[in-house]
């Protein structure tokens, strides 16, 4: 019965990536606040299954062309709803929480929820391989969510993070960074989908893999950007 390495292949995507962002923080947030933002994400993706299944049905029923109905539910029923649902998490748990001393912070807590998701998402993966997959293709699976699906949940939500870090300093503009995080998150997330799901050819892993390169660089630089700007308003 491989049931008990679902469950530990399913954290160490997630538990990989943690391990190197809180190294980017230089004052260690509460591991009680870590433990939680990371628990309420994997429970974020209980919601989110029903609601992609509602839209999933929804943007069915529409008289469009299949086409747009799959770009509806890749862009919207899912990306949008995933993205959305990672940062209520922040924003119920962290957001009036006193281990929320900088604005650095939201972009860390971002990443933790998205990393909480990813292990759920993960875990009910794994689990559809069946109890008697071999081992071998429950490791090459989970090296393929660490490099790819969980990466990208950590990335679009830090990318969303840095905007929300960045309402913190200019707050009468807030609701539009709010936008702009979330349009970027859900734009980047839906393509990253999109040409893994329905793309054939080098595209299929080419473009994810641009997406991938690209947030990593930004999330990397907003890091160091946060930091600086922190130093200013001190």
């Amino acid at each position: 019965m491989n049931y008990p390495l679902f469950l530990f292949f399913g954290f160490v995507p997630s538990l990989i990536w943690l391990a190197f962002y809180l190294r980017k923080d230089a004052h260690p947030e509460p591991n009680a606040m870590i433990r939680r933002v990371f628990f309420l994400g994997m429970l974020a993706t209980l919601p989110a299954i029903g609601l992609e299944l509602g839209l999933r049905s929804l943007f069915s029923s529409l008289p469009l062309p299949p086409e747009l109905i799959l770009i509806l539910y890749i862009f919207i029923g899912v990306a949008l709803v995933e993205e959305l649902l990672k940062f209520l998490v922040v924003r119920i748990a962290v957001y009036q929480n006193k281990a929320l001393d900088e604005p650095l912070d939201v972009m860390l807590y971002m990443i933790i929820a998205a990393l909480g998701f990813a292990a759920f998402e993960n875990i009910l993966i794994l689990f559809g391989l069946g109890s008697t997959s071999p081992v071998s293709n429950i490791l090459a699976l989970t090296l393929v969510r660490l490099v790819g699906a969980t990466f990208l949940h950590a990335l679009a939500s830090g990318t969303f993070g840095y905007f929300l870090a960045r309402s913190f300093f200019d707050p009468r503009r807030q609701y539009w960074y709010l936008a702009s995080g979330l349009f970027l998150a859900v734009l980047l997330h839906g393509l990253f989908n999109f040409y893994i799901l329905e793309v054939q050819g080098v595209l299929k892993l080419a473009v994810p893999a641009i997406i991938l390169l690209g947030l990593a660089i930004f999330v990397s630089v907003g890091f160091r950007q946060l930091k600086k700007i922190l130093k200013l308003h001190v």
